[in-house]
């Protein structure tokens, strides 16, 4: 609500590294048993995010915009390196980037603007379009241990919209373009999941029926959408504004969930996501209640609160913040953090959490960052520490590494269809040694008379029964430890799944 002013943009310490686990044990327990908590790809079970391993993880991350707007990448890069800006997030105890963009950044040729390139800064950025930025700091983020939630905030970079689509960009571009994203990084497990679409607000309603404006239906057919080209990621769902007559904070009020759950095709893949503000922002009826601060987790509970309480689903709250300019800011962070539920005593049986914003340009919260893009609001960022969680590991090991630095990967193939005509196939490749990939090439051999008919993130090349598979562009980075994956579709079917091998550089 009331976000055109923060979206108007002209162009410490790693606190609580307590392991997580929900209940009430001791440290000591918690380190043992959660250490490696965060590994390969989430899922959800009941109001927990659990990893690969079925270990509870919290997200407690930050919001670093700039792919939303004209610049059609994240800001600061006129500054400081991304690499060297990615380092001291992570050593400040934030565990997930949540990434804004606009659509505009799948228009073929969209270029970013604003970086600089001087004394070797951003050097490997350089001539690379939007998307291969973003590739770029996905791959440097998972091999720093940091999970990325990528965030459709604005169809284009004028300015937010009410509704998941507008005449410019109808939903059918919205859907082909989370989906585009989706199969992107597919096998990525840095990406963790994808925001529908920031803030919906009036006329956007929820269990309304209207296929033009009720967002819970738009929320599954792209949620659904989505998880058909990648099942593995958390689909995370924003709120409204208004439900039955009552109005909160645009993209905060869930209220609609208790009587119209979101229902998607994958289960345990969906996770709630409600905004909420100071009045650095706005004025809300409840920052002068009499009971300021105690009314607000009632508040809380009623807009989004109750669906973790009644276990109904897990909560991220997606953006909060402030200038802290004021004593009731400074009151509201403080009561905010405290309901959020402190990591040494729940660990990841709490709220998640990403927190508006890294940037210091945001014209109505600032961020951790000052004006500099160099030093860091220690006073805004202490709010956060208690509720501040452990990084995760860099990806689940692929096997078959020698321990060195030498570069190295394995491939996996496997066949997802067969219909005798013809089949489909996905290979995995993984990073299994100590160092990042810069490229890699996969090769096999079929005994029989198959050819490749199309291949999708990644090119080939094939003599007789033998393909050569190359990496392409946005998916040659690997971090150790991490995987990518391709896939391709040949003829004819009942080949069989050859034995593979991985060449890396």
């Amino acid at each position: 609500m009331f976000r055109n002013l923060r979206r108007a943009l002209c162009v410490a310490v790693a606190a609580l590294l307590l392991p997580l686990a929900a209940g009430a044990q001791s440290a000591q327990g918690l380190q043992a048993a959660e250490a490696q908590a965060g590994a390969g790809y989430w899922h959800t079970s009941g109001r927990q995010i659990l990893d690969s391993a079925g270990q509870p993880v919290r997200i407690a991350g930050i919001n670093w915009f700039g792919f939303e707007t004209a610049n059609n990448v994240v800001h600061g890069l006129w500054s400081r390196d991304y690499k060297s800006m990615i380092d001291q997030m992570k050593s400040l105890g934030y565990n997930t980037l949540r990434i804004p963009y606009s659509d505009d950044i799948l228009k073929s040729g969209t270029a970013p603007t604003g970086i600089d390139f001087s004394g070797g800064k951003n050097a490997d950025l350089q001539g690379l379009g939007s998307l291969g930025v973003l590739d770029r700091i996905v791959a440097y983020a998972g091999q720093g241990g940091l999970k990325v939630i990528l965030d459709r905030h604005r169809p284009d970079a004028a300015g937010q919209s009410a509704l998941w689509y507008t005449p410019a960009v109808p939903e059918s571009t919205w859907i082909a373009n989370l989906k585009t994203l989706a199969a992107r990084y597919r096998g990525q497990d840095t990406v963790i999941g994808i925001d529908l679409h920031n803030e919906p607000h009036d006329p956007a309603c929820w269990g309304c029926g209207d296929t033009a404006t009720d967002w819970r239906l738009a929320a599954e057919r792209a949620g659904n959408a989505v998880l058909s080209v990648n099942p593995d990621l958390l689909v995370l769902v924003e709120g409204v504004q208004t439900f039955n007559g009552v109005s909160g904070w645009w993209g905060g009020n869930l209220m609609g969930v208790a009587q119209y759950p979101v229902r998607l095709d994958v289960p345990g893949r969906l996770v709630y996501s409600a905004h909420d503000y100071a009045t650095s922002v706005a004025q809300q009826s409840w920052f002068s209640d009499p009971s300021f601060p105690a009314n607000m987790p009632g508040i809380w509970d009623r807009y989004w609160g109750y669906i973790f309480k009644q276990n109904i689903a897990p909560v991220w709250l997606g953006e909060f913040g402030t200038t802290l300019a004021s004593a009731v800011d400074q009151r509201w962070l403080a009561a905010l953090v405290d309901y959020l539920r402190p990591t040494s005593t729940y660990g990841g049986d709490s709220f998640h959490w990403t927190f508006w914003s890294w940037n210091p340009n945001s014209g109505d919260t600032g961020g951790i960052l000052k004006d500099d893009w160099q030093t860091v609001d220690t006073v805004k960022d202490g709010y956060l520490a208690s509720i501040k969680a452990p990084g995760f590991p860099t990806g689940g090991g692929g096997g078959g590494g020698d321990g060195g630095s030498t570069a190295s990967c394995s491939a996996t193939y496997a066949i997802s269809s067969d219909w005798g005509g013809g089949f489909n196939a996905d290979v995995k490749v993984t990073n299994t040694g100590t160092t990042a990939l810069s490229s890699w090439k996969v090769t096999w051999t079929w005994s029989g008379a198959q050819r490749v008919t199309s291949m999708w993130n990644a090119s080939y090349t094939q003599s007789g029964g033998t393909v050569t598979a190359v990496n392409a562009a946005h998916n040659g980075t690997v971090a150790p430890g991490t995987s990518t994956s391709f896939g391709f579709g040949a003829a004819p079917g009942g080949a069989g799944a050859p034995a593979v091998s991985c060449t890396a550089t």
